[in-house]
Order: C-alpha cells, then sequence, then structure tokens
C-alpha cells in the first residue's frame, strides 16, 4: 500500500523515491489518496488528465473506499489522532489493516502506531 507521501515522493523526485520506484507494478493506493495526490498536483498547476495519467502509471491498482473501509477508517480515530493522521491517512492505514499488507510512507510520525499493520518509511 503506498499513501500519499509515497506517490508524491516519486512525482516529485524526493528522497525516497528510488525505495518506491522499486515497488511500482506491484502496489495498491486507496481512492481517497488518489484524490490527495490528484489534488496536490492540480493545485499547482497541473492539467488533471496530465496529473491523472501520472499517478495512475504508478500503481497496479486504485480500491475503491467502501462501507467496510470507510467504517474502519473511521474506527482509528482514537488510536491516530495522538500523531495527526488525516481521514486520507487513515483511509490508507485502514487498507493496509484489511489488505494484511505493509504500507509505505514519508511521513515519520506513522512509526509511532501500533495498529497490527507494517508501517516503512521511505525516508
Amino acid at each position: 500500500m503506498l499513501d500519499s507521501s509515497a506517490l508524491l515522493a516519486v512525482l516529485n523526485r524526493e528522497p525516497g523515491a528510488e525505495l518506491v520506484a522499486d515497488l511500482l507494478g506491484n502496489t495498491a493506493v486507496s481512492a481517497v489518496n488518489l484524490s490527495e495526490v490528484q489534488a496536490k498536483l492540480v493545485g499547482r498547476g497541473i492539467d488533471r488528465k496530465a496529473a491523472s495519467k501520472a499517478i495512475l502509471g504508478l500503481v497496479s491498482e486504485v480500491v475503491a473506499f467502501d462501507e467496510s473501509l470507510a467504517l474502519l477508517t473511521g474506527s482509528l480515530i482514537t488510536a491516530t489522532q495522538k500523531v495527526g493522521l488525516s481521514l486520507g491517512d487513515r483511509a490508507c492505514v485502514a487498507l493496509g489493516i484489511q489488505a494484511k499488507a505493509p504500507i509505505y510512507t514519508a511521513d515519520r510520525a506513522w512509526a509511532k502506531l501500533d495498529l497490527g499493520v507494517e508501517i516503512r518509511l521511505i525516508r
């Protein structure tokens, strides 16, 4: 699973991008995180079609934010508010928990979490 920060690291050629690039072709992202990254790119003036093409070229699967993910995401609020996770962050964590897959992020605060899912920092 890729967090928005991991996708942005690749798109912006930031530190940690090489680690994420090695995973491409075998990654998934929540539709919520897809939306976050799209908003960042379009907000910087990138054409919406070019932005979506760039993002979708990096991931193997976009997972819909369905009822079960929505409820799990909402349930994570108390366990994650101490480190300030946003809705998008929690959606990513929920997807990792549900899929039993490690999550890649650039956000160091996530390393403080103990939610039964592996958090891998990209930098």
